[in-house]
């Protein structure tokens, strides 16, 4: 099984304090080394997450920053993420994890910024029925994994919607993802993608419900 060394976790962690291109260039046999370890890990990951779901690729930070439009001109990530889209219009919900310091790794998923007549959908169905949403964000599993549905919220009540809406806290929202963090020292237990599989498999209840919803009407007619 593959698992984030303490090598690969260490060489981001010395990159934090020596962000530059000199120190950078000067230790590319380390960075190689790193960058093998993470790819390993997230091809493993993809391929146990093929035996539950099916995903068409998935995507491994750069370690270059965009600092074209950033106030932070660090010129380095001094962490990584990797990421799996999942395949067909049918399946809905992308997952990712990403590793970094100070206690502040996390896996978790969902939807990140629907497009607005998915996000319409979304709200409409949550205005006439909110049974099976509680349901699934209710659930001992899910509440001890990810707690509550985090994401971006509106100030008031979008457009077609009154406050006192049922359930205006979450049509509120423009975002609908969730996210368990671990440890520095979970991160480098030889489980940790036993871990994050485990997390990600308990995403798809949600992520079923949200791909019925978003692949019909709301007279349950399908849109594909």
């Amino acid at each position: 099984m593959n698992y984030i060394k303490a090598e690969t976790y260490h060489f981001f962690r010395d990159l934090r304090y020596n962000n530059n291109k000199e120190w950078f260039h000067s230790q590319q046999p380390r960075y190689k080394k790193a960058r093998e370890n993470i790819k390993g890990f997230v091809q493993e990951l993809e391929r146990r997450m093929n035996e539950v779901d099916v995903i068409e690729r998935h995507k491994i930070s750069r370690i270059n920053r965009d600092i074209r439009f950033s106030k932070n001109k660090t010129i380095y990530k001094d962490y990584f993420w990797g990421s799996f889209v999942r395949f067909g219009r049918e399946r809905r919900g992308g997952y990712m994890f990403s590793v970094e310091q100070d206690n502040r790794s996390f896996c978790g998923g969902g939807f990140y910024r629907p497009n607005p007549a998915d996000l319409l959908r979304i709200r409409k169905e949550f205005s006439l029925d909110d049974q099976r949403i509680h349901q699934i964000l209710g659930a001992a599993d899910f509440k001890n994994k990810f707690g509550t549905l985090r994401g971006e919220s509106v100030k008031t009540a979008p457009r077609g919607f009154t406050k006192d809406s049922p359930n205006i806290e979450l049509i509120r929202k423009k975002q609908f993802t969730v996210k368990q963090t671990f440890t520095d020292a979970e991160v480098l237990q030889k489980d940790f993608m036993d871990q994050i599989f485990d997390s990600f498999c308990s995403l798809r209840p949600f992520f079923d419900y949200m791909s019925e919803l978003l692949t019909t009407d709301l007279n349950g007619e399908s849109l594909l």
